[in-house]
């Protein structure tokens, strides 16, 4: 209640003072005379913002700060007629003179010479070109090289180089020397590997384009260009899988870390990554005038590098760019799988290990020329060509030196898992990591039985033999076959015993391996024979039988022809550092296991065959059943034969392979029942064999002068029976 009193008292003075003054507007009426009222002082801020407010008698005006501008245009102006807003002076032409860049700001614009000028006092407006030789050559600097000569230009200056020097075609790059010799393409490598004097012509014309201002521009290229060039003539080098030598291998390598080393500095870009069919490369460069620092990390899908800019860039003369490269060879592992004499000290409880390469070989090219002895190693992660969960396996860090072989020397493995391995390394050059793996420890129980199993076997089978040769009762195709089959597993076996460990002489152990790969070959073909001759005897009714001249020739002549053929194409595959066999490499070991899986194919084939044509006979209205359970039990021992000698050599794969000692004790097992399965099968178990060992040993252990006896008493009918037995086991042998 109290409030609305006095605002209505408030009103009514109001309208009390204007009625009764006279005063106009902008006026104040004040002891009764009418004055100037000042709205600059008497109202806050009545022109807005960036604005300054002038007085006049009976009003005021507005004009903008410097620096802005009305809205409207006016100069001048009310609070309620216009405001003002930033003016951008660098919209207007050359306000900063020649070699500055105008930055606008609210109310007022700022000038910033350009790199290359500089202020001047005597000049008003812009900037002056700094003359950065003349400013070098006071402080004793040289910003072009030792052997360049410093240029001037207008806001900039550029590098000279004399000849055999280039700064890569960055004209305010120091000179740096280029040495073109390492594209000389008389060497030897070049003769033998093809291909390779198309990049050192290449690159010898880019650096002599580089190194001599007075070369006609043509020979001159981009680096993107340069580097396309290089990897797609590289690809053409690497496309055969495999570089016939050391010294290939060395040269390409070498040439590659050269090429880098040009093109790098070419680069438009800080990092460029190109991949092909056989190379990943990354490459980054850094430019400036003082040293990069900070990590490098480099990374593909078969290795990664770890290092810095101060190692990628050394301590020597700066060039005004550090460079580091990581190349990746996605094949050139198969041509480098050797040459491991230089790596010493892997012995393990007196065993040298079998080495192989294990990683993708990989280069890391950096700009530093001094790589022999880096301020600070570095790491380098390579990834596993497969996994090795096995406690005989090692990894080792190793690079390819300049002698074209392997050595670990400044090169130590960090860590490793069974995917991949850390090396830390104090120089550089072209790395790779090598899987050490030692020879399965065969126990003294599997030696034991080995040798025992081996010797029963091969006891078996020379009653095998004998009783094959001997035992006219049984005399035909099918034990000459059996005859060989023994004669040929016999000498594989005792060959086996003797000397499958005895790796050195090398020389020795390569003929031992020959004539293991000779009679073993030797025995499935006998045993492909013997199919052969039962799908005869059932399918064939006259003529069953094989002249022994053919089976003679075929027995042991196609061994011995895949045994010169191998041993003319990869000698060197004869005998390996753990057991004089076959070599797992290159694939020599299919010149076995391809034939005899050929022959288990065929035999499989003869065997169904066989089966399906006695099942028909044994329908038949007639049959010969004498005949034909003969032929059964032919087919039958047959196929069991054919299954422990495949089996045996299924786990014989494995066993070559370093495989668990399961397998080791399964293959010993089933190598030494080999023998006496044969003797039980074709002679135990044979009634006309079992036959003539009683009457053997009847004449043995009978006196002589008893048996004369019984030859004198000799009845004619007991005779007769005699003839009728003879003849009927004379039939028998022809089968």
């Amino acid at each position: 209640m109290g409030t609305r009193k006095e605002l209505l008292i408030l009103g009514l003075l109001c309208v009390l003072e204007k009625c009764v003054s006279d005063c106009p507007l902008g006026f104040i009426l004040q002891r009764g005379k009418c004055i100037d009222n000042d709205e600059c002082v008497e109202n806050p801020d009545p022109c807005g913002k960036h604005t300054k407010c002038f007085n006049t008698n009976g009003s005021f005006y507005c004009q903008c700060l410097e620096g802005y501008k009305s809205i409207g245009g006016a100069v001048n102006f009310t609070g309620l007629s216009g405001q003002c807003q930033d003016v951008n002076e660098c919209h207007i032409p050359n306000i900063c003179g020649d070699g500055a860049n105008c930055t606008n700001v609210i109310g007022s614009y700022r000038c910033t010479c350009h790199p290359g000028y500089k202020e001047d006092p005597s000049f008003p407006v812009g900037c002056v070109d700094i003359n950065e030789c003349t400013q070098a050559e006071t402080r004793g600097e040289h910003i072009c090289g030792e052997k360049g000569t410093c240029k001037n230009a207008i806001g900039s200056y550029w590098c000279k180089c004399q000849k055999g020097f280039t700064n890569y075609g960055n004209e305010r790059t120091p000179c740096s020397p280029l040495d073109c010799n390492n594209f000389n393409a008389d060497s030897a490598p070049t003769q033998s590997l093809g291909g390779l004097a198309d990049i050192l012509s290449m690159m010898r014309n880019s650096c002599l384009a580089l190194s001599d201002p007075t070369t006609a521009s043509p020979g001159k290229a981009d680096g993107e260009a340069l580097l396309e060039k290089l990897f797609t003539a590289t690809d053409v080098i690497l496309s055969p899988d495999h570089l016939d030598s050391s010294e290939d291998v060395s040269g390409l390598l070498e040439t590659l870390e050269n090429s880098i080393r040009v093109i790098g500095p070419q680069l438009k870009r800080n990092y460029t990554k190109i991949e092909t069919n056989k190379t990943d490369a990354e490459i980054t460069v850094q430019r400036g005038k003082s040293r990069p620092t900070g990590p490098i990390h480099l990374s593909n899908g078969n290795a990664s590098l770890d290092t810095d800019w101060l190692t990628a860039a050394g301590t020597g003369l700066y060039p005004g760019f550090a460079m580091a490269a990581l190349l990746s060879y996605k094949n050139l592992e198969k041509s480098v799988n050797s040459s491991f004499e230089e790596i010493p000290g892997l012995q393990k409880d007196g065993v040298d290990p079998s080495l192989q390469i294990f990683s993708r070989v990989v280069s890391v090219v950096v700009s530093n020329p001094s790589t022999q002895n880096l301020s600070s190693p570095v790491n380098i992660t390579l990834r596993h060509l497969g996994k090795e969960e096995t406690s005989e396996v090692s990894y080792v860090c190793a690079y390819w030196n300049e002698r074209g072989a392997w050595s670990t020397d400044g090169c130590y493995q960090q860590h490793s898992n069974t995917t991949h391995t850390v090396c830390t390394c104090e120089h550089l050059s072209s790395f790779a990591v090598l899987m050490a793996r030692y020879p399965m420890k065969h126990t003294f129980g599997l030696i034991l039985m080995t040798k025992i199993g081996l010797t029963i076997s091969l006891l078996c089978l020379i009653l095998c033999i004998l009783t094959f040769k001997f035992c006219r009762s049984i005399q035909g195709t099918r034990t000459t076959i059996h005859l060989h089959l023994c004669i040929c597993l016999f000498m594989a076996d005792l060959i086996f015993l003797a000397g499958i460990s005895q790796t050195k002489p090398v020389g020795g152990c390569r003929f031992v391996a020959a004539m293991l790969h000779l009679f073993f070959l030797g025995v499935f073909t006998w045993m492909l024979l013997e199919g052969v001759q039962l799908y005869r005897m059932v399918v064939l009714v006259f003529n069953v039988t094989i002249r022994p001249l053919y089976l003679y020739l075929t027995g042991y002549g196609v061994p011995l022809v895949i045994l010169i053929i191998s041993a003319m194409i990869r000698p060197e595959g004869y005998g390996t550092d753990e057991h004089c066999w076959l070599s797992l490499n290159d694939g020599l070991i299919w010149s076995f296991f391809g034939p005899v899986c050929l022959i288990i194919i065929l035999n499989v084939f003869f065997f169904i065959v066989t089966v399906w044509k006695l099942a028909q006979k044994f329908t038949s209205l007639n049959p010969d059943l004498s005949k034909l359970h003969k032929i059964r039990a032919f087919t039958v021992t047959a196929i069991a034969q054919m299954c422990i000698l495949g089996l045996m050599w299924v786990f014989g794969a494995f066993l070559f392979e370093e495989g668990p000692m399961v397998v080791a004790y399964i293959f010993t097992i089933l190598n030494s029942l080999q023998g006496a399965l044969v003797f039980i099968m074709h002679c135990l178990l044979s009634k006309q064999v079992r036959d003539e060992y009683a009457h053997f040993l009847s004449c043995i252990c009978t006196p002589q002068k008893k048996r004369y006896s019984d030859f004198s008493s000799t009845n004619p009918s007991s005779s007769q029976s005699q003839a009728s037995r003879s003849g009927h086991n004379t039939g028998e042998s022809q089968i």
